[in-house]
């Protein structure tokens, strides 16, 4: 416990007290390595392909990339969902349930990565059409795609394990893994392409026998994990399958959310393309490259604003506004600085950058590769600033508006724009696309930025202080903690808070909000967003990439907290599935509240302030939350009476007298 405290304390020195440019070196630094990795993997490939082949190669593997992307969903799913589980478990104390949802993970990993490589085995012609390939490049797709997809398993089943790695607590071994199988590919690849005379071939059976490497590395490990043991946990169990699937689904839509586009724009570039000057080979093989060189300065962008996250969230947290400012200012800085270095390079020297991925002597290739970079990559600047307000907004607890950022430059601009676009001006129109994308998106950052900072430091903080739980000195006798669950509208809180009072116990409601926020440098707001509600976007933009959203995360401190008040002192404790997370503590009191429909309208228009018209939905929105919510953690359903002990309609004999009626038959038990 002391050296618990003396670890917190030391933490909130360092994020509330420490420079803000030394934090972010600390916390950045290692975020923007992790993702670097993957973009710089991809980009040595190209590089080599182009020289060894010619740029008609690098063509096919943007073609077969989409394909790559879809596995990688999967196991963005199966891994991240493993972890989340694992830490979920982990948290309650159960580390057999937490082997069991590993292990199912691991199967689910290996069984489809199985199934699919045989389908795309089977059916790699029609997918490469699929994904815009065209005749010329059909060969090159071929040769490269069928060797590719043997080695996919290996890549599935390896990132998957690579996840559980992570929330092992061991992320150095996960990086070393990663580095490893790109050192090798980078070895590899002029060893087969020029050594061999391979061409694409050889391309793909290096980066296949770096993926099995690296698979084999994450296997390893699995004989020394920390925190649990495997054997005998690989049996298939269809709804724990299906939990840990849903643990992980938001990085499963992330990912395939970025084949379809890349999928649409490779179409739409060999459409638009073949009208054009270039013909359809140059614009997809073009765009390609462009892309790939573009991902090293988002990796350092997004590095740089996730490791803002826990800066700016602790800080919010604890009301240092003008900590929180200057992070996101020096984030946005130092990534427009990044920014303007990149942005100078592809306008001034994009022939220079292409010919770095072959030497093509075809005059329309570097005609399309300059006007691709200038154009395309007009407004990367923008980049810098839409994306750290996409993290500073969901460090404070909007999640709602940080996928509304995520989601705005791809899914919401930039298909329509190259839809619209593409049809009015063809194959410039794509290509312009992809500036309007991200000007409006940077637009509605700001936008959204703005209304945030109107208000700053004012939301929901007079209302947490306002309403401060007492904490009683309990009455001498047999420690008891009661659980309380109510639906929205029923009087609840306002009843456990009347218990407690009447028993001369603790009361624990907006108390482990402010705890929490001090322990965890999640905001106070974030805390009273997510802890006891699930929004469809509660996953996105995880901060860490570590397989544990925040609200997971959340939901394991809080479940530790309760514990240890439990442990301490009799107590009435507020929702947080709390009725599940102590079910082994003795004398255990669950009760839940409910109500009819009226009267819970009557309560929310008196004592919430919610209007009348829009009273019944609100009500119904915040049960369907906590219900969705109780449901993810606990696999049990919210209102199911067999959860309880005592369930009452508070709408029958008042609130008050709710409470005497609970305290009398306490009082007679206990």
């Amino acid at each position: 416990m002391e050296n618990s405290m003396r670890e917190n304390s030391i933490s909130e020195n360092r994020l509330g007290q420490e420079k803000i440019s030394k934090l972010l070196k600390m916390y950045a630094i290692p975020s923007i390595i992790s993702i670097l990795v993957n973009a710089l993997y991809n980009i040595v490939d190209q590089v080599f392909i182009g020289w060894g082949v010619g740029y008609l190669a690098n063509g096919a593997t943007n073609v077969v990339f989409p394909i790559t992307i879809v596995f990688a969903s999967f196991a963005l799913m199966f891994g991240d969902g493993s972890a989340a589980y694992l830490s979920l478990k982990l948290g309650e104390g159960n580390k057999e349930e937490a082997a069991k949802g590993v292990g199912n993970g691991i199967l689910m990993s290996v069984v489809i990565s199985i199934i699919f490589t045989a389908f795309v085995l089977l059916s790699l012609p029609w997918l490469l059409n699929v994904f815009g390939c065209t005749p010329n490049l059909e060969q090159y797709a071929k040769d490269y795609g069928y060797i590719i997809a043997i080695g996919l398993p290996f890549s599935m089943v390896g990132t998957t394990i690579n996840s559980v790695i992570r929330a092992d607590g061991s992320p150095k071994y996960a990086m070393i893994t990663m580095l490893a199988g790109a050192v090798l590919n980078v070895i590899l690849d002029p060893i087969f392409i020029f050594g061999f005379h391979m061409g694409v071939k050889g391309a793909a059976l290096a980066t296949i026998i770096s993926q099995i490497i690296s698979f084999l590395l994450n296997v390893l490990y699995l004989r020394r994990l920390k925190t649990i043991r495997l054997k005998n946990n690989f049996k298939f169990q269809f709804q724990l399958a299906r939990k840990v699937s849903s643990l992980g689904i938001s990085s499963f839509i992330t990912q395939i959310s970025a084949a379809v586009i890349m999928g649409i724009q490779n179409n739409l570039l060999t459409v638009y393309g073949a009208h054009s000057i270039y013909g359809a080979d140059i614009p997809i093989t073009v765009i390609g490259i462009v892309m790939k060189v573009n991902e090293i300065l988002n990796s350092i962008v997004l590095g740089l604003a996730m490791g803002s996250q826990p800066i700016i969230g602790f800080n919010y947290g604890a009301r240092k506004y003008d900590r929180v400012k200057k992070t996101l200012k020096a984030v946005i800085a130092a990534g427009v600085a990044v920014s303007v270095v990149a942005f100078v390079l592809f306008q001034a020297v994009p022939d220079k950058l292409i010919m770095l991925f072959g030497n093509s002597t075809d005059p329309k290739y570097i005609e399309f590769a300059v006007l691709s970079f200038r154009i395309y990559l007009l407004l990367i600047i923008c980049y810098s600033v839409h994306t750290p307000i996409g993290i500073f907004l969901q460090a404070i607890g909007k999640s709602g508006k940080s996928a509304l950022v995520s989601m705005s430059k791809q899914v919401l601009f930039f298909v329509p724009g190259m839809l619209i676009l593409g049809h009015q001006f063809g194959i410039t129109g794509i290509l312009a696309a992809r500036p309007v994308s991200d000007g409006l998106a940077f637009l509605l950052a700001i936008f959204l930025l703005a209304g945030e900072l109107r208000h700053f430091g004012t939301e929901q903080v007079q209302q947490n202080h306002e309403i401060q739980d007492a904490v009683i000195t309990e009455k001498p006798g047999e420690k008891i903690v009661i659980t309380l669950s109510r639906e929205y509208g029923s009087g609840g809180r306002y009843i456990g808070k009347l218990i407690a009072d009447k028993l001369g116990i603790a009361f624990y409601d907006k108390s482990i909000i402010i705890r929490l926020a001090g322990k965890t440098g999640f905001s106070e707001a974030y805390i009273e967003d997510h802890e006891q509600r699930r929004s469809p976007f509660a996953n996105f933009n995880n901060g860490y990439y570590n397989g544990l959203s925040g609200g997971d995360e959340l939901f394991i401190r809080e479940s530790e907290m309760i514990k240890e008040i439990a442990q301490k002192e009799s107590c009435v404790i507020i929702g947080r599935c709390a009725d599940y997370i102590l079910k082994d503590q003795e004398n255990l009191i669950r009760i839940f509240i409910y109500g009819d429909m009226n009267d819970k309208i009557e309560r929310a228009v008196r004592y919430y302030g919610l209007k009348q018209e829009g009273a019944e939905r609100a009500i119904q929105k915040n049960d369907r939350e906590r219900a969705l919510h109780y449901k993810h953690y606990t696999d049990q359903e919210w209102a199911d009476k067999s959860n309880y002990d005592i369930c009452i309609n508070s709408g029958l004999i008042g609130a008050e007298k709710t409470a005497e009626l609970i305290c009398s038959m306490i009082n007679e038990n206990y």
